[in-house]
Order: structure tokens, then sequence, then C-alpha cells
């Protein structure tokens, strides 16, 4: 039976915590990051042990914790609901920080843009979610809200509450974003007639619906680029 290696039996340039004293965070692989995060492991396997056992879900890589749920996360031996919800913590922080920094300066230009700037939210949404940008005059970004989750269909998505969001943000225009989950962007019936009846209440409250985009995997469908808006 081979020896159980702990923490303290590592080398200490292959400890996470003396290797970014000695090196700097860049150095730091991701399960020495996921280490770091995790703390302490279990008598059978250390945190790094734990953190490699994360990293080999679906994608291989750090993308896993946005697919992971927390519950899914208690499943691994030395994860708890504590840990768990820590690490669903540091993916959100993770993607809102990506959204911060690109945000600020996200212009309205085109169908593209907009796509890109979501795509990573919401190609590996399990379940389609409405989300809705907000723009001013200048076609400046506002900020963005989700308006539907769980079934985008006619039925459940409300043009008011969408209208109570821009007027929130003052906005003038606004864009539409959902996803497939299955992957591919081509709009359904639900989607034409969703994205008419928000035109139609835009253009009376005075204000624009620019594009709805739909997100698939690593693709999307623009109606505008499309010419299915008037």
């Amino acid at each position: 039976m081979s020896e159980h290696f702990t923490m303290k039996n590592l080398p200490e340039s292959e400890r996470p915590y003396e290797k970014y004293l000695l090196y700097g965070e860049e150095s730091l692989s991701d399960a020495e990051l996921l280490a770091i995060i995790l703390k302490s492991g279990t008598k059978d396997a250390n945190s790094l042990d734990i953190a490699r056992e994360i990293l080999k879900g679906s994608h291989n890589n750090l993308l896993n914790l946005y697919d992971l749920s927390y519950r899914d996360l208690m499943q691994f031996s030395g994860i708890g609901q504590v840990k768990a919800i820590q690490l669903k913590a540091v993916a959100e922080l993770s993607r809102r920080i990506a959204k911060t920094n690109r945000g600020y300066h996200l212009k309205m230009d085109t169908p593209h843009s907009i796509a890109d700037y979501y795509m990573e939210q919401l190609r590996h949404a399990k379940q389609e979610l409405l989300i809705c940008a907000f723009f001013d005059s200048k076609c400046n970004f506002l900020g963005d809200a989700i308006v539907s989750k769980g079934n985008v269909n006619y039925t459940y998505v409300s043009p008011r509450e969408i209208f109570r969001y821009a007027f929130d943000y003052e906005a003038v225009m606004l864009i539409l974003l959902h996803n497939h989950p299955s992957g591919d962007p081509n709009p359904s019936e639900d989607d034409i007639h969703i994205t008419k009846r928000i035109e139609k209440g835009a253009q009376i409250l005075q204000l624009e619906l620019v594009d709805h985009i739909i997100i698939g995997d690593n693709k999307y469908f623009s109606f505008k680029e499309n010419e299915l808006l008037k």
C-alpha cells in the first residue's frame, strides 16, 4: 500500500501557501489555488488531492466550478456545506469580476461584442435564463438583470418586469439575451413571440429594443442581424 502524503510531507516549494510566498500567485496551478480555498482535507486526502478530484470533471479545469452545484460539491470527500458554498462563491466572484472589468467599457456596437460578453455566463447554464441589458442614449452600458429563469416562453416572461428594470436604470435602449441549453441558438416560435411582444411594449414607453440575442454553444443568433426587428 502506497504511503499517503499530507501537505506537511510535500517539499516546501510544492506547498501552495509556501509556493505563493516564494513565487507569487501566478506560479500556482489551478489545483493549488483551489487547495488554498479548501484549506484542509481529510485523513485520507489532503486539500490538493481533493482539488484535483474537483478538476477532473467534464471540463477538466476550473470551469467545473460553474457546472457543479453546491450539493454536487458536497459529494466530494472533505467538502461540507460551508466549503461547497465558499467554492460556489469563488466561482461567482470570478464571473462578476470578469463582467465588471469589461462591462464598464461595454458599448452597444455590434451583436457579436454583446454575445461575446455574455457567452461564458450563458453557454454553461443548465437552465434557460433571460437577461436584459440596459443602455443610455449614448449607447453606454448601464447594467443588466435576470428577468426569467427556467422556462423562457411567451407565458412566463413579463414585459412589465423588464420595463421596471429599464426605468430603474434610466435606460433608453435595451437588449434581450437568453440561452438555449441544447446548444442550438436558432429561435423558437416562443422566442419570436416574446421578442415582438416586448418590442411593441418598448415602443409605447418610448424605449428601443435594439436586439434579442440567443446564446448557444459558442455561437449565437441575433434578431437584429437577421432583420427580425423593425
